[in-house]
């Protein structure tokens, strides 16, 4: 059994969380922030309490160690999206900086959290460098793609480079556009998710041509979204395990697509907890070990 970080898409052994009600905490929390952060409109807690504890149940169905981050009153509500603060790989964690001001903190708490729990942490992403973890996805074992984005700078990439380059570990840079601009939540994992061996989701309008022929190139097969399931997170799916995966509820097109693939898909409401924030089920979760049970 093959137990690595190097992959997106093998089973879950072990998986970090911010359960929401730690980090949205409350009626006035939610009402003071969620405009300043960009949600698309007010989360309900209760709705969203309840939709987290649905999300939660399909990892723990899967036999995942579920870690959970503690509550941390110097966070924001983004803190829900805990993949955005670092980055597993089979070396230690790499702390990221974060290109959203509102979640400059986020690092550091989760470096705590590594270091009580002895999780090993290689290094950090130092100003004037910036890297979040929606940018960067496992291509195969030595092959991690970083999004060049308004959360994630040219020095972050360098930074990232530096760190596991000397490991044999390849960075290719995929640049990806202007969309709706510096306030918007728009990562690689935005438009590219793998969900199985050389199998991912992809929302191609949005996608670099160079980056998607060389997923072609790789013998990629590609899951497209339609337009109208791309604002719904249609493109953002989570592999519990090798073409297994989780979605959020209510982008059919898309989740008969992966089925014809022959992927098994489980699905979750989350108007509160994904759909409003702009993090699907990838931002809600920072998987840190999978294994390879062939």
């Amino acid at each position: 059994m093959i137990e690595t970080s190097h992959t997106d898409y093998l089973r879950l052994k072990s998986v970090l969380i911010k359960p929401v009600e730690l980090a949205f905490r409350s009626d006035d929390i939610i009402e003071n922030q969620w405009k300043e952060l960009h949600y698309l409109d007010r989360p309900d807690l209760a709705e969203a309490v309840d939709e987290y504890k649905a999300f939660e149940l399909l990892l723990q169905q899967q036999g995942a160690e579920v870690l959970r981050l503690p509550e941390n009153e110097d966070l924001s509500m983004d803190s829900v999206y805990c993949r955005d603060a670092s980055i597993a790989t089979d070396f230690g964690m790499i702390l990221c900086n974060m290109g959203k001001k509102e979640r400059v903190d986020e690092p550091q708490a989760q470096k705590a959290f590594f270091t009580e729990h002895n999780i090993p942490i290689l290094g950090e992403i130092k100003a004037p460098g910036k890297l979040e973890g929606g940018d960067v996805a496992w291509l195969d074992q030595n092959t991690l793609a970083v999004g060049y984005t308004y959360r994630t700078n040219e020095e972050g990439i360098a930074q990232l480079k530096g760190l596991l380059e000397p490991h044999g570990v390849k960075i290719v840079v995929v640049d990806l556009p202007h969309y709706k601009g510096v306030s918007d939540v728009f990562h690689l994992m935005s438009i590219f998710s793998p969900v199985g061996p050389q199998l991912a989701v992809v929302y191609s309008p949005l996608m670099p041509i160079s980056f998607r022929n060389d997923l072609l190139a790789r013998g990629y097969k590609l899951v497209e979204v339609p337009d109208e399931e791309f604002e719904s997170m249609g493109c953002n799916v989570l592999a519990i395990a090798a073409n297994k995966c989780i979605m959020v509820e209510g982008n059919p097109i898309t989740k008969r697509r992966l089925l014809d693939k022959g992927c098994e898909v489980h699905s979750y409401l989350g108007k509160h907890i994904s759909v409003m924030g702009g993090g699907g089920p990838t931002c809600l979760t920072r998987p840190l070990k999978r294994v390879d049970t062939n």
